[in-house]
């Protein structure tokens, strides 16, 4: 999964940390955060910048938007147990 994020953004903290919660939660499947800076890059910045943080799936599709929305992921993950 694809995390897009800014530094100094709390709301971006946030759902990086309870994306780290859920993973080390037993019994749920493995995964990897990627995280990117939407402000290293001007079309990351121009496409998310009042959205971030954005979590996509490995497809780019949009799982959620500044709150996690532990379902959707929960429903994204469960395909690869």
């Amino acid at each position: 999964m694809r995390l897009f994020s800014r530094n100094y953004c709390h709301l971006c903290r946030d759902l990086l940390a309870a994306l780290e919660g859920l993973r080390s939660q037993p019994g749920e499947a493995h995964f990897e955060i990627e995280v990117l800076d939407v402000d290293a890059d001007p079309e990351l910045e121009a496409k998310y910048n009042e959205l971030v943080p954005v979590l996509v799936d490995g497809e780019g599709r949009e799982l959620c938007h500044y709150f996690l929305d532990e379902a959707k992921v929960r429903e994204y993950l469960s395909a690869f147990r």
